[in-house]
């Protein structure tokens, strides 16, 4: 379908600067200047708390969000990884959603700021948010989490990060996931041939450009590449699994690895609901949630699956 009139208007407002180019600035000072352009909104959703805190991970402290709903814990948890090609993005950008699913799902959202390549490469983010899983985990009475009901999930480079976890942990003996959500996911690479980079490279928000820079400053080689735990679709064993929600855009260069690795979870017998938002771009479940109105039904069907999950525990 046409792209959404909310959507070209973001894509109008960006001009050339998304129009398959890469990054002009290093990643210090793309940081900075996302910082500079955030806006938080004055009408967040009330929660019962959040506490923003640290934890000791695997080369220091790694700072969290906790989002705590109303009510008596014990409750659920949902461990979200925020999006930014490893490389950019921080704990604020995702505090519409965040607070949308702690509300709805009556979990607690444990935001995970994790270290940002090139200064930290890989594995530096995948190591920080499996550790983080490990912690909640064992932080259950602090935190007011039922240690057996643990989900995880991320948008974008966030999405790859809880795909991750969720192989770490099958590999690494747990903890348990009841539930993975891949929101537009990072699971394969730019050249692996796939029709939405080629139909979507320029112009959508999230260019092939962009993506390619971003695998210049995670990865420390060309050996990494075959890692499932940078590229999950590498995995040669995908089984035993938790159930996942794959959500993506119609729009997105990431459109199709994102469906691609659905169907290869089914194929291994993991349980999966995959769902396309028609007419969207990349960002739209976290970054832009603002101003998509899409984003809405998304967070819905975040809620829904984490609610389900999260009752029968992990499977």
């Amino acid at each position: 379908m046409p792209l959404h009139p909310e959507a070209q208007r973001i894509i109008d407002r960006a001009g050339v600067e998304d129009q398959g180019e890469a990054p002009q600035l290093d990643a210090a000072a793309m940081r900075e200047g996302f910082r500079q352009s955030w806006t938080m909104p004055d009408d967040l959703q009330p929660v019962g708390g959040v506490v923003d805190t640290v934890f000791s991970g695997p080369a220091g402290d790694v700072p969290v969000r906790v989002y705590t709903p109303e009510g008596e814990g014990p409750f659920p948890a949902f461990v979200w990884f925020h999006g930014g090609g490893w490389t950019i993005g921080s704990l604020d950008e995702n505090e519409v959603a965040c607070r949308a699913v702690c509300a709805g799902a009556g979990a607690v959202v444990v935001s995970v700021d994790y270290r940002l390549a090139p200064e930290n490469p890989y594995p530096a983010a995948a190591d920080d948010c499996y550790a983080a899983v490990r912690w909640v985990h064992d932080s259950g009475e602090r935190l007011s989490v039922d240690p057996g009901r643990i989900a995880v999930g991320g948008e974008s480079a966030g999405g790859n990060l809880a795909a991750v976890v969720a192989l770490k942990a099958r590999d690494l003996g747990g903890p348990a996931i009841a539930l993975q959500v891949l929101v537009s996911p990072v699971l394969g690479h730019p050249d692996d041939g796939r029709a939405s980079y080629r139909d979507f490279a320029d112009g959508f928000f999230l260019s092939k450009a962009s993506m390619d820079w971003f695998f210049t400053q995670y990865p420390r080689d060309a050996g990494d590449m075959d890692d499932p735990y940078l590229l999950p679709l590498r995995a040669g064993d995908l089984s035993g699994l938790p159930r996942a929600l794959v959500l993506g855009a119609e729009y997105d260069v990431l459109r199709d690895e994102g469906e691609d690795y659905a169907q290869e979870l089914r194929r291994a017998g993991v349980e999966v609901e995959l769902v396309r938002f028609d007419g969207l771009i990349h960002g739209f479940f976290g970054l832009l949630a603002i101003e998509l109105s899409a984003a809405r039904d998304a967070h819905a069907r975040v809620i829904a699956a984490l609610r389900s999950a999260c009752a029968e525990g992990p499977r």
